[in-house]
């Protein structure tokens, strides 16, 4: 069955933000909503994830409607950037297959599993870390029993 949309809707899109430091910009343009009220709201949702010298990358689901007003919904961080930053890594390998960039135990993953959970697509948190070890895998992380 096909959904119904509201007329009222101009336009719905995820975009990543960094936690507390979002600027009217390019990237909320698009949108024809108040940036800089957006802004004020974002920032201050997100003020205690904020970190200057390593921004938390934030995905934001934005509901922009034709009267130039919003709604918002705060996602978790990317497993990625949870994975990287728990590990102190700067980035995964190029070539998950050859290259192994660090290693990973159960109760970490079991960390950022439970961190995740509300945006990931799983039923329970046995689902939750099969998909994080599978994120880790795929940066070339060795995932230790």
């Amino acid at each position: 069955m096909a959904q119904v949309k509201d007329p009222n809707i101009n336009r719905i899109a995820t975009i990543q933000l960094p936690a507390g430091l979002a600027k009217p910009g390019a990237s909320l343009a698009s949108f024809g909503i108040d940036m800089p009220k957006f802004c004020r709201e974002f920032n201050d949702k997100t003020k205690d994830q904020k970190d200057e010298t390593n921004p938390v990358p934030i995905p934001v689901k934005i509901i922009a409607f034709k009267n130039k007003d919003f709604k918002f919904e705060i996602k978790t961080p990317p497993t990625t950037f949870l994975i990287k930053k728990l590990l102190k890594l700067e980035k995964g390998s190029s070539n998950a297959k050859l290259t192994k960039v660090g290693k990973i135990t159960k109760e970490q993953i079991t960390e950022i599993a439970k961190i995740k959970m509300p945006d990931l697509n799983a039923y329970d948190l046995e689902a939750a870390i099969k998909i994080v070890a599978g994120t880790a895998k795929n940066m070339g992380i060795n995932v230790e029993e």
